[in-house]
């Protein structure tokens, strides 16, 4: 039997997840920081590399990802079926996630699905903070531009003012 858990811990805990997913992808990085505790470590398994990545501190997180994911790579990450457990100032969860990738100067759609698991320490200041995370991939499947001739996009976040569409060539 489950026991109650207090459902305004549990909604801390889904914010900082969303927060996380939302900060990485308008790649808001001093706020990405501030989701993670200091000696954070992630791991995440990436179909492209023969080892899983892992990346020790927040700042390497948060290194990591300003250096790799620069305006040329456009992201979404949805995360969804949330199963949260509490235990004190501690936390797990686990999290299906789906995300794109539009890597511009590879001409690749990336789409995949994974998922994480994390832990979540309650900090000093009483706000919740991801001390791990880590996905496993379900799926990934890349696309060339090159394999999509009609392919348009009609906006881009990062890409310099156009007269009209962007069309990659």
């Amino acid at each position: 039997m489950l026991a109650h858990m207090d459902p305004i811990t549990l909604e801390e805990i889904r914010q900082v997840k969303y927060r996380y997913l939302r900060c990485l992808d308008l790649k808001l990085w001093d706020d990405f920081a501030d989701v993670f505790t200091e000696d954070a470590v992630a791991e995440y398994d990436t179909p492209l590399l023969r080892d899983p990545l892992r990346l020790e501190g927040r700042d390497a997180i948060v290194g990591y990802m300003r250096a790799n994911l620069g305006p040329g790579m456009i992201t979404a990450h949805l995360a969804g079926h949330p199963e949260i457990e509490v235990d004190g100032d501690r936390a797990t969860g686990s999290w299906c996630l789906q995300d794109t990738v539009v890597a511009t100067e590879y001409r690749l759609l990336i789409y995949g699905s994974a998922y994480y698991t994390d832990v979540y320490r309650r900090c000093p200041d009483g706000r919740w903070r991801v001390s791990r995370t880590g996905h496993e991939r379900t799926y990934e499947f890349s696309v060339s531009f090159d394999d999509l001739p009609s392919l348009r996009f009609g906006a881009n976040r990062w890409a310099p003012p156009a007269a009209g569409p962007l069309t990659i060539s």
